[in-house]
């Protein structure tokens, strides 16, 4: 080999291992995933905002993402009594009550308005024929007038704001209305989701999946053609609840009461594909404003009434891995259902369902205040939130 060659053998052997390092280095895999991330685009219902981060979902719900529609809201946390029929009001910088109001019979929970312009009380008053939905002006956080509503468990709109879904549970059924008048649009049967309750959307929107509590299975509902794809059974506890959809919006996270956790469904496949044990009574899920965890809502008993001071807990979810990495009990017991984040993510409000009482969780030490609130707080709702527009729930914001 002459000299020349040997150089040149030199500077090829060179130029191969700095390529081959600079491709395995973490700088070039983020590169790559960011590029991969720029060229992922999602093909949305139409009407429906866009999908701004293809990897996370959640990224416009970051503390600074508040929308200039919120700005001159009122800071409050809202929260339902069913039992009582009122609303209790709490100012979450003084954590004292502010306000209380009458609504309607048995309010489940308290639903943000597709526009974000007005939070919608559920009153569905059980085993009864008078429903009605109450609105609140965030503005002012008065309620104003209720509006008649067949059998409103809970309350969802499509992604393109088009319709409230209203949840009718003991019909099973879901009505689509007009989201502000409440006119009936039309409806879709569901006889096979008995309990039908909670749900969450795809990423393209196309899609849902709601919770058959009863019946311990999952409905996939084509928002587009209108009508049921299909049931699919979980394979064990089943009382399945809250629904949140992942950051990257390949799997849904399916908490389920009997079986002590969250089942992962693979939504596009329906297929479950996993399960994550977090606690007894697994119910409410909220994800963490970075959309890097999941917090579980543990009630501490499976079924829908339960004594006082149960064994509740919440349990953290790390998307990445898809287990738990830590779990906070509450200091001699309690019933941890359904609420919400506040907007810097440090708070995490819930309703003790059993122990008449509002949960403040430290999400940094998992440190617990408590509020002292009517009998059998539900759904309730930290309003402000980050966000372009709400899919309902206790605060479903994308």
């Amino acid at each position: 080999m002459t000299n020349l060659h040997q150089r040149l053998y030199r500077n090829l052997v060179v130029a191969l291992a700095i390529t081959a390092f600079a491709t395995s280095t973490p700088f070039a895999r983020a590169a790559e995933q960011a590029g991969s991330s720029a060229s992922r685009t999602v093909q949305t219902l139409p009407g429906m905002p866009p999908v701004v981060d293809p990897n996370n979902l959640y990224s416009e719900t970051r503390p600074d993402k508040l929308s200039p529609i919120v700005a001159k809201h009122l800071p409050r946390v809202y929260v339902p009594n069913r039992s009582s029929n009122d609303v209790w009001v709490i100012d979450p910088a003084t954590f004292k009550v502010v306000d209380k109001f009458r609504v309607g019979v048995h309010p489940q929970h308290v639903v943000p308005s597709w526009d974000l312009k007005t939070l919608w009380v559920n009153n569905n008053a059980e085993g009864r024929n008078d429903g009605s939905v109450t609105p609140i002006d965030p503005l002012t956080g008065k309620p104003g007038k209720s509006i008649p509503v067949d059998d409103p468990y809970n309350m969802y709109f499509t992604p393109d704001g088009s319709a409230a879904i209203i949840v009718a549970e003991a019909r099973k059924r879901l009505d689509f209305r007009d989201p502000h008048t409440m006119a009936m649009k039309y409806a879709i049967d569901t006889p096979n989701c008995s309990g039908i309750n909670h749900a969450d959307f795809s990423i393209d929107g196309r899609y849902a999946i709601f919770t058959c509590e009863y019946g311990g299975s999952v409905a996939k509902i084509d928002l587009v053609e209108k009508k049921v794809v299909g049931y699919l059974k979980l394979s064990k506890g089943g009382m399945p609840q809250d629904v949140r959809i992942s950051p990257d919006g390949k799997v849904f996270y399916v908490a389920d009461m009997k079986a002590e956790g969250v089942f992962i469904v693979d939504g596009d496949k329906f297929v479950e594909i996993g399960h994550i044990k977090t606690g007894l009574g697994a119910h409410g899920l909220y994800p963490s404003r970075d959309g890097t965890q999941l917090y579980v809502a543990n009630r501490g008993v499976a079924r829908v009434y339960g004594p006082p001071k149960g064994k509740g807990s919440v349990s953290v979810i790390d998307f990445a891995s898809r287990k738990v990495v830590t779990n906070w009990p509450i200091p001699g017991g309690g019933s941890p259902d359904m609420g919400n984040i506040s907007v810097d993510g440090k708070m995490l409000w819930l309703s003790g369902r059993y122990d008449d009482a509002v949960y403040i969780i430290d999400t940094t030490t998992g440190a617990v205040k408590s509020i002292p609130v009517k009998k059998e707080p539900h759904g309730l709702t930290v309003w402000p939130q980050p966000g372009r527009y709400s899919l309902g729930h206790t605060g479903n914001l994308r």
